[in-house]
């Protein structure tokens, strides 16, 4: 069996225009609601980043809106136990997809999640997971989000904190939830939430020196530029812009 084919490299292989002269991909900015500011495109990026051809699509911010009650299911009880033992924890409840948010305020998360996990009417004795979510163009942009599960009563629920990329202090639930541990390190390292108290906040996924938070909406979009071939393919956002 013979070897590879060596093909010659065309001599107009490599892009017209290197890094330097191509504008850098920025994120739309829209007004500081409550939840999330208009999106333009695919991936709420203007420039040379979005090459999925809708650079002309416009997404209305989506803020829930707060329940009313009666909530349904068995989300009344739930927040009228936390309310009976944690009356200031919750700062907003959302009902949405037939789920139950409650939304806490930094300052009450432990107190509420302590409640949420030692009440014998509540005993939501698992947190299955820790997650970011970052709504750019917010003042408080940041949301760290916690799936709570009551094995005893086999329910569900979700706690969501917001804060700011100047003040991203949250206090680590590694105490009462262990299996949070590598959660929060993974949600530190992709959009910066730092949580307080936590055993070991340090990256997880990665390099310990790696600059910036790589999910965070105004992170730019390219990667390492890849040599494939004599032909040198930039990262997304350097690229020419498609029109």
């Amino acid at each position: 069996m013979s070897g590879p084919v060596e093909r010659p490299v065309p001599d107009n292989s490599a892009p017209e225009q290197s890094a330097a002269e191509i504008e850098r991909s920025t994120v739309a900015q829209g007004p500081n609601d409550d939840r999330g500011a208009d999106r333009h495109g695919m991936f709420g990026v203007a420039g040379s980043g979005d090459t999925s051809g809708f650079g002309g699509l416009v997404r209305e911010a989506w803020v829930p809106a707060a329940a009313e009650r009666p909530y349904g299911s068995y989300f009344d009880e739930v927040v009228d136990g936390l309310q009976a033992v944690c009356p200031e924890g919750v700062t907003k409840v959302v009902i949405d997809r037939g789920e139950l948010t409650l939304h806490v305020a930094r300052e009450h998360l432990l107190a509420v999640a302590t409640a949420l996990r030692n009440d014998p009417g509540l005993r939501f004795e698992l947190c299955s997971s820790v997650s970011g979510v970052d709504y750019l163009g917010t003042q408080h942009r940041l949301h760290a989000v916690y799936h709570l599960v009551s094995m005893t009563y086999r329910r569900r629920i979700r706690l969501e904190v917001a804060v700011s990329v100047e003040d991203p202090h949250i206090p680590s639930v590694t105490a009462l939830y262990p299996g949070a541990d590598w959660q929060e390190r993974e949600t530190y390292d992709m959009f910066g939430i730092i949580f307080d108290g936590h055993p070991a906040l340090t990256r997880i996924l990665m390099p310990d020196d790696w600059d910036g938070f790589p999910q965070r909406k105004d992170y730019p979009l390219g990667g390492i530029p890849v040599q494939y071939k004599g032909a040198t393919i930039p990262p997304p956002d350097e690229r020419r812009a498609y029109k």
